[in-house]
């Protein structure tokens, strides 16, 4: 068997999967609900697609690097003891203050969105980050979820149904 040459899977590591870092970050960022766990996860999924980049066989690095970035959030999420209780991005708490009426209204939206996407199931979640945020195929989140296609466009449909509720409903309580 031929030994490969480190340097040179360290460079073709860095061309072909570190490219794709923001994207890991931002799934990692809703399936984990923490910006430090997040960043954590994003850490050890390069160090496991490091350890197993030998082993990858082209194809679609983005969706072979968020397979790993998905599963260790998984691994992680089951290793930790967390309160039953969801904490919520304080909009408020981070709230520059500012007079531009539109920048309020904007932030309170995205303020809503957020609390809409964090308050989705998991299996909604994930499909549509990375839908909408990573804007990857459905053949793609196929391919990171282990899931049929069918499958992915059913939760992706029932997640933006989800989303639509909730934040008509945001919207409605912003107002009262």
């Amino acid at each position: 068997m031929a030994k490969t040459d480190p340097a040179r899977d360290h460079v073709r590591f860095q061309e072909i999967i570190l490219p794709h870092l923001d994207a890991a970050y931002n799934l990692a960022r809703w399936l984990m609900r923490n910006d430090v766990d997040a960043q954590d996860v994003v850490q050890e999924s390069c160090l496991r697609a490091f350890r197993f980049f030998e082993g990858y066989q082209g194809g679609d690095a983005k969706a072979w690097f968020l397979a790993i970035v998905r599963n260790t959030c998984r691994n992680w999420q089951s290793r930790q003891t967390r309160a039953a209780e969801v904490q919520l991005f304080d909009e408020a708490a981070h709230h520059v203050a500012g007079d531009q009426q539109e920048r309020l209204v904007r932030e309170e939206q995205l303020g809503v969105l957020r609390y809409c996407i964090e308050k989705l199931p998991p299996e909604f979640r994930e499909v549509l980050v990375m839908r909408e945020l990573e804007e990857m195929s459905y053949r793609e989140i196929a391919e990171v979820t282990g899931l049929a296609l069918g499958t992915v466009m059913s939760r992706l449909s029932r997640a933006r149904k989800r989303l639509e509720d909730c934040a008509a409903g945001g919207a409605k309580e912003a107002a009262e």
